[in-house]
Parts: C-alpha cells; sequence; structure tokens
C-alpha cells in the first residue's frame, strides 16, 4: 500500500527525502516535477507546495484519515522523523544537538553550495566577486564540518537527519569545485553515510533515463 507521494527532482534537497524514506522503509510513490520545464510551477502543484518548491509529500495515512500536504525539505525530515520515531531522538540535549546541525545545513551549507553551483555552473557571465564570496563561505563551511567530524562519528552521537540532509550536497562537491581528499573527516563520513543501502537508493531517485 502507496503511503507517501513524494514530489521531488534530482537535487539535494529533493534526495534528502527519498534518502529518509528509504532508510525508514516506507512504501512510498514518486511523481517527478521537472524543474527544468518549469513544472514545478503548475497549479497542481502549487496546491501542495505554495512556494513552488520541491520537494514536497502527500501522507495519505494520518490519524484524522484526512492526507497532510507538506513542503520544505527540512521540516519533512523533522516530520517523518517522528512519525516514525527514528533519526531524531525524541528528547532531551541529542534532540536539539540533531536540531542544530539540520538548521546548519538548511541555514548555511545548503544555501552556500546552491550560489557556487549557480555562479560556477549556471550564471550567463562569470562574475568574479560572487565566484570568491561564495567558494570562500563554501571552504569555511566544510572547515567546520571537518572539525565537527574529527570529534564524532557522525554530525551528531548517532546517524541522524542531520547526516540524511547534508550528504546529498556533501555529493556534489565537485560541482562547488571541493577536494574532499583536503577535508579527511568529511570525506571519512561522506563515505560511511555512503555506502549504506538506503542512501544509494534514495540516491537514485527519481531515476531519470
Amino acid at each position: 500500500m502507496i503511503l507517501i507521494d513524494l514530489y521531488t527532482w534530482a537535487t539535494p534537497n529533493g534526495r534528502k527525502v527519498s534518502v529518509m524514506l528509504e532508510e525508514l522503509n516506507v512504501e512510498y510513490q514518486t511523481i517527478s516535477i521537472n524543474i527544468g520545464k518549469d513544472e514545478q510551477f503548475s497549479k497542481k502543484f502549487l496546491s501542495i507546495s505554495p512556494n513552488n518548491k520541491i520537494p514536497a509529500i502527500v501522507d495519505h495515512d494520518t490519524n484524522n484519515k484526512s492526507p497532510l500536504k507538506l513542503f520544505e525539505s527540512g521540516a519533512i525530515l523533522i516530520y517523518l522523523a517522528e512519525k516514525f520515531e527514528k533519526f531524531l531522538p525524541t528528547s532531551g540535549p541529542e534532540r536539539f544537538k540533531t536540531m542544530q546541525w539540520l538548521m546548519f545545513q538548511m541555514g548555511g551549507a545548503g544555501p552556500i553550495f546552491g550560489q557556487v553551483h549557480h555562479f560556477l555552473r549556471a550564471a550567463s557571465e562569470p562574475v568574479p566577486y560572487a565566484i570568491n564570496r561564495y567558494k570562500t563561505e563554501t571552504e569555511r563551511l566544510y572547515r567546520v564540518l571537518d572539525k565537527r567530524l574529527a570529534e564524532s562519528e557522525f554530525l551528531t552521537k548517532k546517524y541522524s537527519i542531520a547526516d540524511i540532509a547534508t550528504f546529498p550536497w556533501i555529493a556534489r562537491h565537485e560541482w562547488h569545485e571541493i577536494e574532499l581528499s583536503a577535508y579527511p573527516n568529511v570525506s571519512r563520513w561522506f563515505s560511511t553515510v555512503g555506502s549504506r543501502d538506503a542512501v544509494k537508493k534514495g540516491m537514485a531517485v527519481p531515476f531519470l533515463n
């Protein structure tokens, strides 16, 4: 039985949620939203994701029998973690440490890495100031991650939604011209997380011909 509809595309934010669903071993179906063709601006998708951004989910398995529509990848990860009681401590300091590193990705690594991607790969002409600004901040964020991962196997004591959220962005390290060998603890963590079967499956969603 399909419990969750996942509206997504092959981006780091989209893959956060597909990895999470694979880790939870939940029955879900994927609805591809081709952002290259502006499908995120359709009226149907707007009714699910008012900000016209992927990913979004519709959960058909709710207590009140009314499907829940949810957008924003961080909110979706928290919702799924609490619903299935996995990958986020239910209380105590470790819960807030996990939330802290999730917010680090949501407010720092994701937006900054995304700007590097844009100015290195999509801008119609080189903008040296922007490239330098965002590459410098990207390198700083990698140093923050490397220092943290020198202290802990994962971003928190146990594998969590913080790791799930961060991995797909680090998977594009070549896009933001980062050599992982310069950050040995990030490299070790990336290999460990990337070896998980659920991560491999989730990173292949949606499958593109």
